[in-house]
């Protein structure tokens, strides 16, 4: 049995955008390298997260395998709010935070360009992000948190699609749609994808507006699961709930969605002082894929276990931790 201790440092206050960030669960398991080898002994790192499931996972992750290797670990996971995380980071007052590429190319830099290359996406927020705030963006995961429509599987199976380009060839009645408010009015949303797919929101033989539900993000997947409002829902590519629904992803087969590619952000400096922290941290990223991010998220969002575990987890059955 391992002991889960309360982190160093969890009741430190940073300031961060002029008010203070402060861990909502700022604890992980202790753990060892296999070998008992302690690459990052005697260096201290502030890990820090935002406060939605996933990214708290990929903090808890990062704390647990970063301690294990011998740093000297203040967890600052599930801080309240994108921009405290981030600012904190910026200030100095935290090291490494798990980002996204489409997050940092929209939101960050305003940029309106599509890029869908995940390689060539990453690689210019990478550079931007290096000259503009000495951040260092690590090679991304193998998992893409994008925005995306799925049916249930029986539906798809009857309907015959499997990506959008599917779903445009179907009978009007037969298009209709489940997203959110905020999905619907973006200007990289539901109305833009519905014109790249050659049917336009209330155009002649496109998506009649009585086909469209709006409804919260959350019975976005429940109605989607029962076929009822709607055959398709938005969704986000590595939430749990579509493994637990049994829904059916449909490719994004003329690309319009941008990539959202996880990716470890560290302060230059920091990388620098520890450039060990780079082959840790790609040991994860390569493990990580969407299946995989469904089945972390799903333990939390849908079974309710504690982020910690979850990352304690997964971590010993890769074989990374003892």
């Amino acid at each position: 049995m391992t002991r889960l201790r309360l982190a160093a440092g969890v009741l430190a206050v940073t300031a961060a955008a002029g008010c203070g960030l402060v861990s909502s669960s700022g604890t992980f398991h202790d753990a060892s390298l296999p070998g008992g080898e302690r690459p990052l002994a005697g260096a201290s790192i502030v890990v820090t997260s935002k406060s939605f499931t996933e990214g708290v996972i990929l903090g808890k992750i990062t704390a647990t395998y970063l301690a294990a290797a011998g740093a000297k670990v203040t967890d600052l996971t599930g801080a309240p709010g994108s921009a405290s995380s981030r600012q904190a980071q910026l200030n100095g007052d935290a090291d490494i935070l798990w980002e996204y590429t489409g997050t940092g190319w929209v939101n960050y830099h305003g940029e309106t360009e599509t890029i869908s290359d995940p390689g060539q996406l990453w690689q210019r927020v990478h550079d931007v992000e290096k000259r503009d705030h000495d951040l260092e963006w690590l090679p991304p995961a193998n998992f893409n948190d994008t925005y995306a429509f799925a049916a249930s599987a029986a539906t798809a199976e009857r309907l015959g699609v499997k990506t959008l380009s599917d779903v445009a060839k179907l009978p009007p009645a037969d298009r209709s749609f489940c997203v959110d408010d905020e999905f619907f009015s973006r200007a990289d949303g539901f109305v833009p994808m519905l014109k790249t797919y050659g049917i336009e929101l209330n155009a002649p033989n496109g998506v009649p507006q009585d086909k469209v539900t709006r409804m919260d993000a959350g019975v976005v997947y429940t109605s989607t699961a029962r076929s009822a409002p709607c055959n398709f829902g938005m969704v986000y590519t590595t939430d749990g709930r579509i493994k637990n629904l049994n829904l059916t992803v449909l490719e994004d087969d003329r690309k319009f969605f941008l990539p959202y590619s996880g990716s470890a952000v560290i302060r230059a400096q920091v990388l620098e002082d520890n450039p060990v922290i780079a082959d840790l941290m790609a040991k994860i990223s390569e493990r990580l894929t969407d299946d995989v991010m469904q089945e972390l998220n799903g333990r939390v969002d849908i079974k309710g276990e504690d982020p910690a575990d979850v990352a304690y987890d997964w971590l010993k059955s890769e074989g990374l931790i003892d």
